[in-house]
């Protein structure tokens, strides 16, 4: 006498398969929307803030000859500005005293009393505040008085000899400020 195995399968029906693949991609849509936002920042209790047009601003200085730096002993002057916006001097904490003074720094990379340039060489940057100051790299310069509301702080950059052999060539800096309320 022969036997004969039968073997049955339990499989879940195609039906069964599918329902169980959309509910489980459904909850996984659901999920896919999550995310997470990392934020910081900081409030300082400062009288004024710098207007955004002025934290970063580009000068083209052109074509300057090395006669022109060599005869004048500078090429030409570029104006720029600072403007400090919605100035309030009396502080956060009353019990300190009213802002009324600002200082100005300039710093970044300097040689021979000026800021430096990277390519061309024998030339520096020269800084002069509205009141005829220069800027030396990393210390302020003379300070100034706060006024409510907007004030305006003019600057001359001037490409100047660094009393160095000139060497023609495509040149670049960086200058970073801050501003400093007393």
């Amino acid at each position: 006498m022969k036997k004969i195995l039968t073997l049955t399968f339990f499989a879940p029906s195609f039906s069964l398969i599918f329902l169980l693949l959309i509910v489980s991609t459904s909850s996984m849509a659901r999920q896919s929307g999550h995310g997470r936002v990392n934020m910081s920042g900081s409030i300082i209790d400062t009288p004024c803030a710098i207007s955004t047009a002025d934290l970063e601003q580009t000068i083209d200085f052109g074509t300057v000859t090395t006669g022109e730096i060599s005869h004048d002993g500078h090429g030409g002057e570029h104006r720029f500005s600072l403007n400090l916006i919605n100035c309030d001097l009396h502080p956060f904490n009353e019990s300190k005293p009213d802002w009324s003074v600002f200082k100005t720094t300039f710093d970044g990379p300097s040689e021979n009393g000026f800021f430096s340039v990277s390519g061309a060489k024998g030339i520096g940057l020269k800084i002069i505040d509205s009141t005829g100051n220069s800027a030396v790299p990393g210390k302020a310069l003379p300070g100034g008085n706060l006024v409510t509301g907007s004030q305006r702080l003019d600057y001359i950059l001037q490409l100047v000899s660094d009393h160095q052999n000139l060497k023609p060539g495509l040149y670049h800096s960086t200058i970073r400020f801050k501003i400093d309320y007393f």
